[in-house]
């Protein structure tokens, strides 16, 4: 039998889900979520063979539930659900050492069968999705750029940016207006924009 915990933020979904592999006689769902800090105490506590993690959630998200999941109990391997597929989700959701990365429009059938292969030990990406990410080019922003415009996308002005990275506020401003230009983007905005568009965020 394989034990799933489910962690998806919208109930009606989750609950159509859950009702969905329950009616696998190979799959069993143990726990189920909608916040994504709950991941880990859950996964922690039902010992799941496999976390099924929507992206968007509150708390942390998938992404970054699938990373700590893999680091606190390596032998929970996971799978991201999602309406999110851009390419730089896919990149991000690899390098947290997801084994899975579907859609949510995916058919029953296909999730039954991608968490039995994960479960297995096995890697299942969207093709389209797999394709999109090799088109698409690896982020043009460099770590720092990326950090500060993370923080401005959180809605964080230059001061509190600066503090929070012990920078001075003229050097955040230096790295935003590098952001905005190498995104070819309007003003800083239109840069976050663009960057969670790519899944560079």
């Amino acid at each position: 039998m394989i034990r799933v915990l489910l962690a998806e933020d919208m109930l009606m979904l989750r609950r159509a889900l859950a009702s969905l592999l329950e009616l696998e006689s190979d799959i069993e769902v143990v726990a189920e979520t909608g916040n994504g800090d709950q991941v880990l105490p859950l996964a922690l506590e039902h010992r799941p063979d496999v976390a099924v993690l929507d992206i968007d959630m509150p708390g942390i998200d998938g992404i970054e539930a699938a990373g700590l999941l893999h680091q606190k109990l390596p032998s929970c391997r996971t799978a991201i659900l999602t309406t999110l597929g851009r390419p730089g989700n896919l990149r991000r959701a690899l390098e947290a050492h997801a084994c899975g990365f579907l859609l949510k429009d995916t058919e029953p059938a296909r999730l039954a069968a991608a968490i039995r292969e994960v479960a297995a030990g096995g890697r299942v990406v969207d093709p389209e999705l797999a394709l999109s990410a090799l088109q698409a080019g690896e982020s043009p922003l460099s770590a720092r750029e990326t950090e500060v415009l993370r923080l401005a996308a959180q809605g964080e002005e230059v001061p509190e940016i600066a503090r929070a990275l012990f920078l001075s506020a003229g050097t955040v401003r230096n790295y935003l207006t590098a952001a905005v230009t190498r995104l070819d983007a309007r003003n800083r905005m239109d840069a976050v924009r663009i960057a969670r568009d790519s899944g560079w965020l």
